[in-house]
């Protein structure tokens, strides 16, 4: 019997709807987890009191036939790196650890008032810069699957404390690729919605937005509940003015086109290129048309670098001048990289953005999808230096971004919907992620087809194979 714990978010749903799970138990049950499961160091601050508080509140309310919400008495994280009501907001820094918002992001007021319950605050490195989570105001967060590789970031606690059983849905940001690596590197799923279908009102530049508020989960179900409750209008958000979603969904007569983008300019891992490789013809299998397609995104590098540096540099340079040992090592020689852009750069970067736009554009008018890797190569090593050189199949494949990531980051860039779902698991017991990136505004297609796809790959029967072998400590069914 699976653990209440362990349950999928539609699954608890259904089971509080139904009132054969009340949610004080489910809260009961992801407090005691993450309880449990301490030494990951998943969450930076947990909100017990008032989760438990909300949780009666809720129960009161199914057992008095109130109209309940579609996230009713479900336990939801929130990376630190957005606002919550009366709960600090650090960014993951110590400079802030004293920050409390006095009003909730968008996205966590909406899952709130679909009723999810808030159980507390996930780790991130600091502001969300480097693909590692640690930092040394509150440590490194371990991969529930291998304590030796790291969980990925920026949203890594969110992404462990789904995989581990700490709340069956979390809110992450992506401003690079920050929701889709952790959830590859966990074997959870992560969407990065349409730029503007889920506002995100606390990016210093709404225009020049590359940064996402996004959903992560079990399965791609529990994504797309969340999901179908976080998005939406807002007047606030540039990007996000009007209902754009049109309901064009997968059906069973229709044969979806994905390009396939195996490589990109970048070196792959032979264990990750099996499992994408197995993942297209399973896709095929399904009847779904697999296509190769050639596109250079290692190239985006050196723009995304100019933006994410100067951006970094303009938001925090005057904390670095005043405390810099407050800061996080990496983050300091990240902002002092871009000192070395002109205004000149930063435009270029911004060319080499509409241009890699215009191209996914064109692969799109003739594909409805492309699937790639998420990660070029599995969960990499936790100790390595997130700013030096890495190493993929024994060879030197650059720095992390060009190197390891090069399919997520251009996506924050254009804007089209990308979502992580796992695909498989190395021989060693390692997750691998498949990315597929849809349409503007076509999320909703995006996530049917990933639906199909999820429930043929099953991977949950690969992870519990690896499970019982005794290659990876997460928590199985039963336990």
């Amino acid at each position: 019997m699976t653990a209440i714990a362990d349950l999928p978010a539609t699954e608890l749903a259904a089971a509080i709807q139904t009132k054969a799970i009340s949610p004080v138990e489910a809260v009961e049950a992801a407090l005691a987890r993450i309880e449990e499961r301490q030494e990951l160091n998943a969450f930076m601050a947990i909100c017990a009191d008032r989760a438990r508080a909300e949780a009666r509140t809720a129960e009161a309310a199914v057992m008095g036939g109130t109209p309940l919400g579609p996230l009713h008495g479900i336990p939801f994280s929130v990376k630190d790196l957005t606002n919550t009501e009366g709960v600090a907001t650090t960014q993951g820094c110590a400079l802030f650890a004293d920050a409390v918002p006095s009003v909730d992001a968008v996205a966590v007021a909406r899952a709130r008032a679909a009723g999810a319950i808030l159980i507390g605050k996930t780790t991130t490195p600091e502001f969300g810069h480097k693909p590692f989570t640690e930092g040394p105001y509150f440590g490194r967060t371990l991969n529930p699957w291998s304590h030796d590789h790291t969980c990925g970031g920026s949203s890594g606690g969110a992404a462990v404390a789904v995989a581990a059983g700490m709340g069956p849905l979390a809110l992450g940001t992506d401003g690079g690729g920050s929701i889709r690596i952790p959830a590859a590197c966990c074997g959870v799923v992560g969407l990065k919605a349409t730029l503007g279908v889920i506002p995100n009102l606390q990016a210093p530049d709404l225009f020049g937005a590359n940064s996402f508020v996004g959903p992560m989960a079990h399965d791609v179900s529990g994504t797309q509940l969340m999901f179908e409750v976080l998005r939406g209008p807002d007047r606030r958000d540039p990007y996000g003015q009007a209902e754009t979603l049109p309901r064009r969904a997968h059906s069973d007569g229709e044969r979806p086109r994905i390009g396939f983008l195996l490589r990109c300019g970048n070196i792959l891992d032979p264990e990750v290129e099996t499992s994408i490789v197995a993942a297209m013809k399973q896709a095929e299998a399904l009847g779904m048309i697999v296509e190769p397609i050639e596109l250079d995104l290692v190239s985006m590098e050196p723009h995304f670098l100019v933006l994410l540096r100067s951006l970094l540099l303009a938001r925090l340079g005057s904390y670095a001048a005043r405390s810099p040992e407050k800061l996080d090592p990496t983050l300091l020689a990240t902002m002092e990289a871009g000192r070395t852009y002109s205004a000149v750069d930063v435009h270029e970067a911004q060319f080499a953005r509409t241009n890699c736009f215009l191209q996914i554009q064109e692969i799109l008018s003739h594909f409805d999808l492309i699937g790639s890797p998420t990660l070029a190569a599995p969960p990499l090593p936790v100790d390595l230096d997130p700013l030096g050189p890495i190493e993929i199949a024994g060879r030197n494949a650059g720095t992390i971004r060009g190197g390891w990531y090069p399919y997520t980051f251009p996506f924050n860039l254009t804007g089209h919907p990308a979502l992580s779902l796992p695909c498989g698991v190395t021989p060693g017991g390692l997750p691998i992620g498949l990315q597929l990136v849809g349409r503007w505004f076509e999320d909703n297609y995006l996530i049917d087809v990933a639906s199909q796809l999820e429930a043929s790959l099953n991977f949950k029967a690969l992870a519990t194979k690896v499970l019982r072998n005794g290659s990876a400590p997460v928590v199985a069914d039963g336990d």
